[in-house]
């Protein structure tokens, strides 16, 4: 049976319409789609090669990104089984092979969690069998990464289309209306919108603050939320003080390697950077961005509610002068 796998039919850049071929391709009879995510304008380390050395081979690539993820009807099939006629069908729709890699040879957990796909339940993937292939066709990347649990087969496809990404708008309007305050996935509590005012206070006097109303999924560094209330004060902030200077330090809970941990906790603090500049205006000379991994919890990470609290993106303020 034939299923859409992608089809990027039209992609705009900067007004002007890049065409892509739909690409079909054949998935066993019963794949349903468990997840979509859609990015225009957005930023990925493609993978290019294994886990090694504390990182990815990757290459740095801008432009048109979309996240699918199926579940396969229950089987007995092996990941090649489900990976071997995807890839066949991608070569003969003109694809080039880049890299593809198997469990260990990818580089294990540490691979898995260096990459940046949907997180489970939509996607599963068996730390001791899965398969990753990246291919490219002009400036067409994509991405698959295949698995299967005890009951059922796992396909995510990434796709990446190249191109200039303009920059957004810059808005600094402070008197656009409040919007619903976020939920902290941990206790389900709304937390007040964190003003200008406040948000300086509090840095200025602790030295650093935790960002409460971010969000990620153990193992990903893709930021969730589009109005974020601290991001915005943040952004207010750094604008009123230009001599100010801060680091964004990404934070994991303890699941995985430090190496690993440390790369994803460096990825969470440059989405958070990448957002403050697109989205909120904010001047990049004034923010950097750091990892610390799983080396400063504030909570245990012997239950779920401590590990949520600990996958976080902290500022701190890094300047040494004051300029009050």
């Amino acid at each position: 049976m034939i299923r859409r796998l992608f089809s990027l039919a039209v992609v705009l850049c900067g007004g002007q319409a890049l065409a892509a071929p739909p690409i079909e391709l054949a998935l066993p009879q019963g794949a349903a789609i468990s997840a979509e995510r859609e990015s225009p304008g957005t930023s990925l380390e493609f993978p290019l090669g294994p886990w090694r050395g504390g990182a990815i081979t990757a290459r740095h690539i801008e432009g048109y990104r979309t996240d699918t993820a199926w579940r396969l009807r229950a089987n007995q099939t092996t990941s090649l089984q489900i990976m071997a006629p995807l890839r066949e069908q991608l070569g003969v729709a003109g694809f080039g092979f880049l890299f593809e890699c198997e469990t260990e040879g990818c580089g294990g957990f540490d691979f898995r969690y260096a990459i940046d796909i949907l997180p489970e339940p939509e996607m599963h993937v068996d730390l001791g069998d899965f398969r990753y292939l990246a291919a490219r066709k002009g400036d067409m990347f994509v991405g698959l990464m295949v698995s299967r649990s005890s009951e059922s087969g796992f396909v995510h496809l990434t796709t990446l289309q190249a191109q200039k990404v303009e920059p957004a708008e810059l808005r600094n309007d402070l008197s656009s209306p409040t919007r619903a305050t976020p939920v902290t996935p941990q206790t389900g509590t709304a937390l007040p919108p964190l003003s200008g005012g406040d948000l300086a206070q509090q840095l200025e006097s602790a030295g650093h603050i935790p960002l409460e109303d971010l969000m990620f999924e153990s193992g990903q560094a893709t930021l969730n939320g589009t109005d974020i209330a601290s991001l915005k004060a943040l952004a207010t902030y750094l604008q009123a003080n230009p001599q100010a200077q801060i680091s964004l330090v990404g934070h994991t809970d303890s699941e995985g390697s430090l190496e690993g941990n440390i790369a994803l906790s460096k990825r969470r603090a440059e989405a958070v950077r990448d957002k403050l500049v697109a989205d909120y205006g904010a001047p990049s000379a004034q923010i950097t961005a750091e990892g610390a991994g799983w080396l400063s919890p504030r909570a245990s990470n012997l239950t779920p509610e401590g590990r949520d609290q600990n996958r976080r993106v902290e500022v701190v303020l890094t300047s040494t002068q004051s300029w009050r």
